[in-house]
């Protein structure tokens, strides 16, 4: 892992910036990633939102976006960004989302929006990774946020059967009183008391488990650049 500093000239950086102010930042550094001419890939969640807002700013320089969710497909389209269908692009240049856990190995916990999936197809079909995070999501070992898994809801009983018998304590994410259905018509697990030294070997095992859909490891699918919001600007890993 590298590291190198970029600054934000339009911001007055100081240790009180809030967390809001933070994804802006990187949202913002985002850009220079962005291919002109080509479609990008656009994550989901709260950062990825600061970040389609900036991309209005150079919306005629590029021909659209690949989206993760229907959430971030019409808030492009709000700001009057194409969105195209995964299966009408055969690459992509660049897929920028955020993280709910990066590690100094650009392996990613992901899915506390609820996109895992659909985020995963998306990176799987870009060249670049660039996840946009503040810096408290940097972490050394990937597990203490909750690990979303989607699951067909029929396999969602025997999925926590198998996470106990490793330790582990996992249960359905329920939006209101009724189990959080995805855009795919799925349910979610959250997975607590993991610690995830391999996070290649895990997505290989979990993602083989009968019932699940997409374990939210990004390893085979990891980042090759982080842009971390800090009190001091925009910080640049890259793996």
């Amino acid at each position: 892992m590298t590291t190198s500093h970029l600054h934000a000239a339009s911001m007055s950086l100081s240790e009180d910036l809030t967390q809001d102010e933070l994804k802006a930042l990187v949202g913002q550094a985002a850009l220079q990633y962005v291919v002109p001419g080509e479609i990008i890939g656009v994550g989901t969640g709260s950062t990825v939102n600061k970040f389609i807002d900036a991309l209005a700013s150079m919306k005629g320089q590029i021909r659209g976006a690949v989206s993760s969710s229907v959430a971030s497909t019409e808030r492009l389209l709000a700001l009057g960004i194409p969105v195209f269908d995964s299966n009408d692009v055969p690459r992509l240049s660049v897929y920028v989302d955020g993280a709910d856990e990066i590690d100094g190995q650009g392996c990613m916990i992901k899915g506390g929006g609820a996109a895992l999936t659909r985020e995963k197809i998306v990176a799987a079909q870009s060249d670049r990774f660039v996840c946009i995070a503040d810096a408290s999501k940097l972490v050394h070992t990937l597990g203490a946020f909750p690990l979303p898994v989607e699951v067909i809801p029929m396999a969602s009983q025997r999925v926590i059967a198998q996470f106990a018998r490793k330790g582990a304590h996992a249960k359905v994410r329920l939006k209101g009183s009724q189990p959080l259905v995805t855009d795919n018509g799925q349910h979610i697990l959250d997975v607590t008391g993991l610690q995830i030294t391999d996070p290649l070997a895990f997505e290989a095992e979990v993602s083989q488990w009968p019932g699940v859909v997409t374990v939210g490891v990004f390893a085979f699918q990891r980042a090759q650049v982080c842009l971390l919001g800090t009190a001091t600007g925009v910080k640049t890993l890259t793996f």
